[in-house]
């Protein structure tokens, strides 16, 4: 079974060579290759991503991170002249020489302290990389957990860490109002010749993401997932929405790759209707494109005193339960169910312990993703967010299922439900789905389309019991939930779904609006100063002076 770095084998339990898994075997060699070091080019499938072997011309032992140029290479590899870089780079080169003199080194007791001390020594360095891949070797073939503390990002520098600048981002971040943000949102749609109908639909579900404080899908998908698609022609702002097949209870829609952010308001609204008229309405929909927090159509359903049930596909990014090659996306469930709490029951999450929305949030703020949200080709769980993002697209790492990889914490229910909903949004459809919606030309790397699949279930409570009923009865449960004996170690309240987003709510709309990091607001300055008419609208945004 794949071993987490996180949970290191003990020291006294031997391994037989025939026990380590193959991408342990593959750390080992790329650590025994000292003639022949790496750089950061490419990536194939049989060594770690970002990293590709050098002609035997290259400096020795010059490993960088993926996104290096050769200038990079040679000053890492050269390094300043300080004494505690001197000591690093020494106890690094012995390590490498040890790994490759002792092919079978952690099979002896010696060689096996030897490792462990000089890489405990080498972690103990201040400019000792996170991410070299000797911390992995130490974990996966030695069992040795001796990872260095994240590195603090300088100012204006990139990479991982990032803890000052994201103190900047939060300290330069501006509050503007939900209504100027809507608005601003709804006048770049109407830029591309979207409706004014539709317009004022997407807007209003990215503004709904903001105001339940679910920043990964609110304004900062503006710019890239939906206007840069536009400008590439991968999706576009005016199609109509066709029904193909229809009955008293049920629709199939093809959304003729139109905006999902209007698609999806339009499929639940006729769920509803059904549900109203007949008890129950299930629509599903074909060639769309990215719909939003699904939250929102759960929602949509409880506010018309109904059950919803919506779900989405997506482009590859979750690797099955013992797998590591993405093949499904992080495909979210979501249940909506009313009660007298002031806000609904809505469980809005993807089937991944994490999703790219929130990898691209990590990226924004230039923080290292949490270890065990993603696996690569070789099994290693990465932690640095831009060489992620940069892989998932290429298909060389992938996104654990809920419970992680493996089995131990029951990833395999995670998969299961994501695999349900993937079929639920291809098997109706006949829809693509996999390498066919992973959004990128893999021989010219150009973007093209992503025909999505959608479904939407509306249950009428008012066909089996009173609405004000069930609602009170649903309520009664959750806040029993919520009394219920609290952890003396955690924050001293109970939470159940929907309440989260309905505190960020009550938070936000005290304080005048939403926060706009920098990041963001480089964003709406682009959208202003290039979109046909912006710039007389929006000639001074909030934050400028």
């Amino acid at each position: 079974p794949r071993r987490s770095l996180e949970m290191p084998m003990p020291m006294a339990k031997r391994r037989t060579f025939a026990s380590i898994r193959p991408s342990s075997l593959c750390l080992l060699s790329l650590a025994c290759s000292v003639v022949e070091p790496f750089h950061p080019v490419s990536a194939s499938r049989g060594g770690r991503p970002g990293y590709t072997r050098r002609s035997s011309a290259s400096p020795p032992l010059a490993f960088v991170k993926a996104g290096g140029s050769d200038d990079d290479a040679m000053s890492e590899q050269n390094g300043p002249s300080s004494s505690s870089s001197s000591t690093s780079k020494a106890l690094r080169d012995e390590l490498l020489e040890l790994l490759a003199k002792n092919p079978s080194g952690h099979l002896d007791s010696d060689i096996r302290g030897q490792f462990s001390d000089k890489l405990r020594a080498y972690a103990e360095n201040t400019d000792a990389d996170p991410s070299d891949v000797v911390f992995a070797i130490g974990s996966s073939v030695f069992g040795i957990d001796a990872s260095p503390a994240p590195k603090k990002k300088a100012k204006g520098a990139a990479g991982e860490g990032g803890e000052e600048e994201q103190k900047k981002d939060d300290d330069d971040a501006v509050i503007v109002s939900f209504d100027y943000m809507k608005s601003f949102m709804k006048e770049v749609f109407l830029s591309y010749g979207v409706a004014p109908e539709n317009a004022e639909t997407c807007s209003e579900v990215l503004i709904e993401a903001d105001r339940r404080g679910i920043d990964s899908h609110g304004l900062g998908r503006l710019k890239p997932i939906y206007c840069d698609r536009m400008d590439d022609g991968i999706l576009w702002p005016d199609r109509p929405i066709s029904i193909e097949r229809e009955s008293d209870t049920t629709a199939l829609l093809d959304g003729n790759m139109g905006l999902g952010l209007y698609i999806g308001p339009y499929a639940m609204n006729m769920a509803i209707e059904k549900a109203k008229k007949h008890g129950v309405g299930f629509v599903a929909v074909k060639n769309s494109t990215h719909y939003g927090i699904a939250g929102y159509y759960a929602t949509m359903a409880t506010d018309a005193g109904c059950i919803g049930l919506t779900g989405t596909n997506a482009r590859p990014s979750i690797a099955p339960t013992f797998g590591v090659e993405p093949m499904l996306g992080t495909n979210p469930l979501v249940f909506g169910l009313p009660s007298d709490d002031p806000f609904p029951f809505v469980i809005d999450c993807a089937t991944s312990v994490n999703q790219r929305g929130k990898i691209e949030k990590y990226a924004r703020e230039g923080v290292q993703t949490p270890r065990g949200a993603v696996i690569d080709l070789d099994g290693i769980e990465r932690t640095d967010t831009d060489g992620i993002l940069r892989d998932m697209v290429l298909g060389k790492c992938a996104l654990t299922p809920l419970g992680g990889a493996g089995d131990k914490m029951a990833g395999y229910k995670g998969y299961g439900w994501a695999t349900t909903v993937e079929l639920l949004c291809t098997a109706i459809q006949s829809g693509p789905w996999g390498e066919d919606v992973c959004g990128v030309d893999r021989k010219t790397g150009k973007p093209k389309p992503m025909p999505l699949g959608h479904f939407f279930l509306a249950i009428d409570i008012e066909t089996m019991c009173d609405l004000n009923t069930f609602k009170k009865n649903a309520g009664d449960v959750l806040r029993a939930i919520r009394d219920s004996k609290k952890s003396p170690t955690g924050p001293g309240r109970i939470w159940t779904a929907g309440e989260p987003e309905n505190d960020a709510r009550v938070e936000r709309t005290a304080q005048g609006g939403m926060k706009v990091p920098v990041s963001l607001q480089k964003n709406m300055v682009l959208l202003r100063d290039n979109r046909p008419g912006l710039k007389e609208k929006y000639g001074k945004l909030p934050f400028e002076e």
